[in-house]
């Protein structure tokens, strides 16, 4: 194992100097926070990919594939037909909008004070996010070294942290274009055709497992239907994805660049889905279906390759736990602690310096969400949290918010409270696992954003004239590029 011990320190020691490097580039706060909004077409596409394809894409699509055979592939699918969505149809005018956070488009839009509520609910997702990436990274290391669980979740953090911390959103994006190129490689030129092969090919494969195993549609259409529900709806509105949309560097970037990235994640859902079957043939009695992806690597790969595949895996844990991270934090400064801030009467026009102030959010962050890795142990469990607080929270006010022009403010902050607090209480009632939740989360904040709307006055004219101003990338050009008056 000395090799692959060499391949993954010297990967994770290039984590790190990277992140030093993008200190010495992120001088503002739009350079920290979205890389100055100079993300070209590729770099923009890869770095896309790479967020959204984190361990659960990886090691979980691949017990999938192992578990349901083929169809496994649905859940990382969604993935991917979520941010084609996003690409094609929003993210030209998100990237207009110039702004940081998903509650200052809220504000834009209604032209109220929404912006703490939401930034809770974005927060609580965002945390829960990165805590199961996080989590992610005892699996690798105890394959690795037989590494303790906790001591694995610290150092695999650590270092996420220390990257994220110094340099933000350039170290990240730099970071996360050489864990594209990993993974790529890793995954899709490695482990998948050398899978293949050991399992016999796929006619072995098609002979010694059921016929359901082949079936496009065998996992289930009620679990095709939730994976629709909370991965493809949620990757529309997720700060984490918005935070990249807004790294773009123009509208076309965003649109054209993210839609390479979600054909990409179609290809990625496959490849685990046939690695997970192959691993079925090759291991019939694993005692976890997530045990799939590390089993594999462990026993069938020659040395070299096996310590690049799991530098895959592990840049696919950090690729999302360090943009979920950032976002995280950026959340809870600019949208909760900023706006308490000001409301406990800072001087009107005092200045911060804004990088410190983000920094220092993110090591606070990510000490907390290694703290909550090392305390839960389910990772499911914390993603399903996450992705049912976002979407029968915030789905609808931000979907409203772009295409129903009737929507206000009242509206959108009582299908957020709704919403968010029908999820909770249906997880408590049902299981955090059920279906029921987010269903009846979702309606019920849909019903609610409508009858509130209706109910209450219309936005204000000027409010909704400055919002489609933005829209069309004729308002300010760049209205946070300043250190901001702390009542904002």
């Amino acid at each position: 194992m000395a090799v692959d011990y060499a391949v993954i320190v010297v990967y994770l020691a290039g984590m790190l100097a990277m992140g030093w490097w993008g200190m010495r580039r992120a001088k503002s706060k739009s350079e920290f926070l979205v890389a100055g909004r100079r993300l070209g077409p590729a770099m923009y596409s890869g770095t896309m990919a790479a967020i959204v394809l984190g361990g659960a894409s990886t090691i979980g699509g691949v017990g999938l594939g192992y578990q349901y055979g083929i169809s496994g592939a649905w859940m990382v699918f969604t993935i991917g037909l979520g941010l084609l969505a996003l690409s094609v149809f929003f993210s030209a005018r998100i990237a207009r909008l110039k702004v940081y956070t998903v509650s200052e488009m809220l504000d834009l839009r209604y032209g109220g004070r929404a912006g703490v509520i939401s930034g809770v609910v974005m927060w609580a997702y965002t945390l829960m996010l990165a805590v199961t990436s996080t989590i992610a990274y005892a699996t690798i290391f105890d394959v690795l070294f037989d590494m303790n669980r906790t001591l694995a979740i610290v150092l695999g953090g650590s270092i996420v942290v220390a990257y994220s911390t110094l340099g933000g959103m350039w170290s990240i994006t730099l970071t996360d274009m050489v864990q594209f190129v990993v993974k790529t490689i890793g995954v899709l030129l490695l482990l998948l055709p050398i899978a293949v092969v050991k399992a016999g090919g796929f006619s072995e494969m098609k002979a010694k497992l059921p016929t359901e195993y082949f079936d496009p549609l065998g996992i289930g259409g009620e679990t095709i239907f939730t994976y629709v529900l909370i991965y493809t709806f949620g990757m529309l509105i997720g700060q984490d994805i918005w935070q990249r949309v807004f790294t773009a560097r123009s509208d076309t970037t965003a649109k054209w660049g993210g839609t390479v990235a979600g054909t990409y994640c179609l290809v990625y859902a496959v490849a685990g889905a046939v690695i997970g079957t192959a691993a079925k043939v090759m291991y019939p009695t694993l005692p976890s279906a997530d045990a799939a992806f590390a089993t594999i690597v462990k026993d069938e790969l020659p040395v070299g390759v096996r310590g690049l595949v799991l530098a895959a895996a592990l840049a696919a844990v950090m690729s999302t736990s360090s943009g979920a991270l950032i976002a995280c934090a950026t959340v809870a400064n600019n949208d909760i602690w900023s706006r308490l801030r000001g409301g406990a009467g800072a001087k009107d026009g005092e200045e911060r310096d804004e990088v410190r102030g983000n920094r220092v959010f993110i090591l606070i962050m990510g000490i907390g969400v290694i703290c909550t890795a090392i305390a839960l142990n389910n990772v499911v469990e914390a993603l399903t949290v996450a992705y049912n607080l976002l979407v029968g929270g915030l789905l609808v006010p931000i979907l409203g918010g772009l295409l129903w022009k009737r929507g206000t403010a009242q509206g959108a902050l009582a299908s957020v409270v709704v919403g968010g607090v029908a999820v909770i209480g249906l997880m408590a009632t049902y299981g955090i696992l059920a279906n029921e939740p987010v269903y009846y989360g979702l309606f019920s904040s849909l019903a609610v954003y409508v009858i509130v709307s209706l109910a209450t006055p219309a936005t204000d004219a000027a409010v909704l004239a400055a919002w489609r101003e933005r829209l069309a990338g004729r308002g300010a050009a760049e209205p946070l590029s300043e250190p901001v008056p702390a009542h904002q």
